[in-house]
């Protein structure tokens, strides 16, 4: 059967992207950043994942005020990377895992998530710049890719045990799949950060380390966070975080932090990543 190994949880800064893409990895400011993902970048090396189910939100890319799905899943075969106003990312287009993400798509809704099933949609930084953080500029990229977005943009978002809950379900659909998969999956976005008002540019250190932390010691207490602490605490693009939410429901009660890394600035946000697997893989 399918099996899930381990979780990724990442920020997706846009700046980050244009980074990679422009050639600027090197120079001071953000050298520290893509310093912090080499050994990331080696541990999936290893683990050779088949299949990445990577949990984001589309940023006005493949949906807008017109349509607003609380829960989305691609099952087409490609995605390819979208014009954000200054054209498309170089990076490779995305293949996907239809018979997976429908396999998924029809447990989540059995299990009464009401997923919106896409079957076309272009995939913006949300999605693309994790993978680069973690595979680099390939020519293509070395496994399939499951995206599932999640409106963190539009009130009202999910909440985290919601969110937790999906990953569960997402657990137990993956398990079910006959095939025999090594599926990884990430959460994306965050941390700490507010991108307009009086607040602008707020990074709360404290905050950021102690969802950290939770996510190996505590993840209920990170469940429990409502949508207000997030606001008060993180800023108001905080909220991104439920998304890591899910990730961590993916995976076994029992973790092991393999791996974390937390870096300020980069652009006006507190980056973080963590690396989790199951005690069992």
């Amino acid at each position: 059967m399918a099996r899930i190994v381990a979780g990724v949880g990442t920020s997706h800064v846009p700046a980050v992207g244009a980074a990679l893409d422009l050639g600027k990895t090197a120079e001071p400011y953000w050298a520290p950043v893509f310093a912090g993902y080499e050994f990331s970048k080696k541990w999936i090396e290893e683990i050779k994942p088949d299949v990445i189910i990577l949990v984001y939100n589309d940023h006005a890319s493949a949906f807008s005020l017109e349509l607003i799905p609380t829960f989305a899943i691609g099952c087409a075969d490609e995605f390819a990377p979208a014009d954000e106003g200054w054209g498309p990312r170089p990076v490779p287009t995305v293949k996907g895992a239809p018979d997976l993400a429908w396999h998924i798509a029809q447990s989540l809704v059995l299990d009464e998530f009401d997923m919106t099933i896409v079957n076309k949609m272009d995939v913006d930084h949300g999605l693309t710049v994790p993978l680069s953080l973690m595979f680099g500029q390939p020519e293509q990229w070395p496994c399939a890719v499951i995206p599932l977005a999640v409106n963190v943009v539009q009130y009202p978002p999910p909440t985290g045990n919601r969110c937790f809950n999906l990953g569960r379900a997402i657990k137990k659909a993956v398990e079910s799949f006959p095939e025999d998969l090594k599926v990884v999956v990430f959460g994306t976005g965050g941390m700490s950060h507010q991108l307009q008002g009086p607040r602008a540019g707020l990074i709360n250190r404290e905050f950021d380390t102690r969802f950290l932390d939770n996510m190996t010691k505590d993840p209920k207490a990170n469940v429990a966070l409502p949508h207000i602490e997030y606001l008060r605490e993180a800023g108001s693009e905080g909220v991104e975080l439920v998304m890591w939410l899910v990730m961590r429901g993916a995976l076994s009660d029992d973790v092991r932090e393999v791996y974390r890394f937390y870096h300020v600035p980069a652009s006006n946000t507190g980056l973080g990543h963590i690396i989790l697997e199951n005690e069992s893989a």
